[in-house]
C-alpha cells in the first residue's frame, strides 16, 4: 500500500511563471496556465500550501496538486508566505503575508496572463488552502481586502482554539497553533479571537470546508465546528485521510474538483 504522504514528494512539471507580491525573498507565487484550456477564459485557483504553518514545510510540495488542477483547465497561482522558524513568520507575519498575497496576485496573474497570451478570468478567482493553508484561507475570507470571490479548506485547521487544546503538532514552541500565535487561548485571547475562523462569524465570502473521515492529523471536528458556528457548508468524504484531498491520484479528487468548479462558476447551482 502506498504512503499517502508520497504526493508531498511526487516530481511535477515546474510552473510556468513566477510572481513577486511583496519585497521579501518569500514573497511569490508560483503560476501554472492551464495545460487544456477551453474556449473561455480560466479561472483562477490561489492555492495556499500547508504544513502547521511550519518552515520545513513550502510551496513545493503542491506541485502534483497545482499540476492536476491546471490539467482540468484552471490557472494556478501557489503562494509562498513566512512561516514559523523563519524570520517574520508568525503573528503577524504570516497572515499578513497572505493577505497581501490574496489581493495583489490576481492582478499579478492577469498580467503575466497577458504577456504570454492565455486567458485568465481572475473576477473568478476561489483560494483554495490544504490543513494550515485552510485555515489560512478561511481567516482570508473574512478580511475586507480579498480579491476572491469563494474560498475551499481541504482537511482546514478551522478551529484554533480546540487544535490547541489537542496540541496538534507538538513542536519546539508548543504546538503549531501555539508557534503562530506566540501561546495558547489563555495567553493570547486576543489573538485567537483575530485569527480563528470558527470565532469570527460568517465570512465575507462562501467557504466550503471539505475534510477526510479518517484525517489522523487534523481532526474533522475542526472543519465540523467551522461550519456550525459560521453557517458554511462542510462534506466530510468516507475513508479519505489527510493528504488524499490535494492528490490528484486520490478518490477525494474528482470531488475536490466538483466543490471548485461550483466555486468558479463553471456548474450550474
Amino acid at each position: 500500500m502506498s504512503n499517502p504522504r508520497d504526493v508531498l514528494d511526487r516530481p511535477a512539471p515546474p510552473p510556468d511563471a513566477t510572481v513577486w507580491y511583496g519585497r521579501l525573498p518569500v514573497h511569490v507565487a508560483d503560476v501554472r496556465w492551464p495545460t487544456n484550456p477551453s474556449d473561455d477564459a480560466a479561472p483562477l485557483v490561489v492555492v495556499v500550501h500547508g504544513g502547521f504553518w511550519r518552515a520545513e514545510f513550502d510551496r513545493h510540495h503542491t506541485g502534483p496538486q497545482c499540476a492536476g488542477l491546471a490539467d482540468a483547465g484552471y490557472a494556478v497561482a501557489a503562494i509562498e508566505y513566512r512561516r514559523t522558524g523563519m524570520d517574520g513568520g508568525g503573528f503577524p507575519g504570516t497572515l499578513e503575508d497572505v493577505a497581501t498575497a490574496v489581493e495583489r496576485v490576481p492582478g499579478l496573474v492577469a498580467e503575466a496572463a497577458e504577456h504570454a497570451g492565455v486567458a485568465v478570468d481572475t473576477a473568478r478567482t476561489v483560494l483554495l488552502g490544504h490543513s494550515a493553508g485552510g485555515h489560512l484561507v478561511a481567516w482570508a475570507a473574512t478580511q475586507a481586502t480579498t480579491a476572491a470571490t469563494g474560498a475551499i479548506s481541504l482537511g482546514g485547521v478551522l478551529d484554533l482554539a480546540q487544535a490547541a487544546a489537542l496540541g496538534l503538532d507538538p513542536g519546539e514552541g508548543g504546538s503549531a497553533v501555539e508557534a503562530l500565535l506566540g501561546g495558547g487561548p489563555a495567553d493570547v485571547p486576543e489573538l485567537y479571537a483575530a485569527c480563528d475562523p470558527t470565532a469570527l462569524g460568517r465570512p465575507l465570502i462562501p467557504v466550503t470546508a471539505l475534510h477526510g473521515a479518517d484525517d489522523d492529523v487534523v481532526p474533522p471536528a475542526l472543519s465540523l465546528t467551522y461550519a456550525d458556528r459560521t453557517g458554511q457548508p462542510v462534506v466530510v468524504l468516507p475513508a479519505i485521510e489527510h493528504f488524499g484531498l490535494i492528490d490528484p491520484q486520490s478518490p477525494a479528487w474528482p470531488v475536490v474538483l466538483q466543490h471548485l468548479a461550483h466555486a468558479t462558476g463553471r456548474t450550474g447551482r
